[in-house]
């Protein structure tokens, strides 16, 4: 049989072979949903996920993460990744095996987890034209980024592409996202801090007010996605904490508001960043008030390879999946980072809504979703193995 005879076979192969791991698959996601861990604390879960692949400890990256490697005929290895970390959000599923922690996987990580534990283990028993690392990695959800400290610690040296899926209630049951170039937003968290002259409420004259100049903001924020930016590419300013004041008859000093800016362009990232210094400024300046802006970047515009994202979608077609290029999503995604740095491709696998939203209290994908995220990394590891 030739090399490329036993490419060829490999998805249905691999398919086969994580198919027999199944229910001690879903049996893992139901223990890892059970006991959630918060960024930074995630080294209990990926220890039970390394034991449970059975290749060996892996080494240590990013202080809580793993990163283990299966060894290919040839060339540098192609990695799966999934995340560790948990949110801090009190479950609503009444599901069996729901955490009681205070802790939550409402993002789908516990399904991911699941999925690449099977892709890897049923890989030990297949004779692999390529090396296959498993990264398991911390803290996705906050914004001390995991994936940034494992390219720093040097943890992609060796791996020539990345590739991930996640669950999504935006695109429909059974349905998987497979899109070429941006799908998933820059997002950067900003602050405005407004001061003014303070005093009693009962002498509005003799004050400057830094809540009413504050309010004046956060509606005028608003064009920075309305009017300032191409609408055919579009942005998303959001402004998620407001907080100003000690008691009801005294004119604060000072507010401030805090929030999020998720853009698809980096021209649109920098435009957008001085349109919401210039607006704070000028919008406070009109009431009597200062305006301070910080704005703190995040992660960068996730970029799938073109040609990693249509090879995975025909691979994925032929095993049977309904497939859609084009969804894209404001959402953001520490794996961007990775995508800077070699072919990395994020394939979203749709829930449908009916069981909630990512980040809900009530999200829990079905367990059958294991199996599809797990169709997802093998057809993109097959993916890669073409130039």
């Amino acid at each position: 049989m030739t090399v490329q005879a036993t490419i060829d076979e490999l998805p249905r192969r691999w398919r086969l072979a994580v198919q027999q791991l199944l229910p001690e698959a879903i049996a893992l996601r139901h223990e890892l949903h059970a006991q959630p861990r918060l960024g930074g604390q995630e080294t209990p879960t990926a220890e039970r996920v390394v034991d449970w692949i059975g290749a060996g400890p892996g080494g240590v990256v990013a202080d809580t993460g793993r990163l283990v490697r299966l060894p290919g005929r040839t060339g540098t290895a192609i990695a799966v990744r999934a995340e560790l970390d948990g949110l801090p959000v009190r479950e609503e599923t009444g599901a069996p095996w729901a955490s009681t922690n205070g802790a939550m996987h409402a993002c789908g990580h516990d399904v991911h987890l699941a999925a690449l534990g099977a892709v890897v283990r049923a890989a030990g028993e297949l004779d692999l034209p390529r090396p296959l690392a498993a990264l398991l990695q911390p803290r996705e959800e906050g914004v001390d980024s995991g994936a940034q400290d494992i390219i720093v610690e040097g943890g992609l040296e060796g791996i020539e592409a990345v590739v991930a899926a996640h669950v999504q209630p935006r695109v429909g049951a059974g349905v998987v996202a497979v899109t070429p170039g941006p799908v998933n937003a820059a997002m950067d968290a900003f602050r405005v801090e407004v001061t003014g002259r303070g005093g009693h409420s009962g002498y509005p004259h003799t004050v400057d007010d830094s809540v009413l100049a504050l309010s004046a903001v956060v509606v005028a924020l608003q064009q920075v996605g309305a009017r300032r930016i191409d609408p055919t590419v579009g942005v998303a300013c959001m402004v998620n904490q407001v907080h100003g004041g000690t008691a009801d008859n005294v004119v604060p000093s000072g507010a401030s508001c805090s929030g999020t800016l998720r853009t698809m362009r980096p021209e649109d990232r920098d435009t957008a960043h001085r349109v919401i210094e210039e607006i704070a400024v000028s919008t406070a300046a009109g009431y009597g008030c200062r305006a301070v802006v910080t704005i703190e970047r995040g992660e960068p515009v996730l970029v799938n390879d073109a040609g990693l994202a249509v090879r995975t979608g025909e691979i994925l077609t032929e095993l049977g999946h309904a497939v859609d290029p084009t969804f894209r999503s404001f959402g953001s995604d520490d794996f961007s980072a990775y995508c800077e740095h070699v072919r990395g491709l994020m394939v979203f696998v749709g829930t449908g809504a009916e069981r909630g939203g990512l980040h809900d209290a009530s999200y829990l994908p079905d367990d059958a979703y294991v199996a599809t995220v797990a169709d997802a990394l093998i057809a993109g590891y097959c993916a890669a193995l073409a130039p």
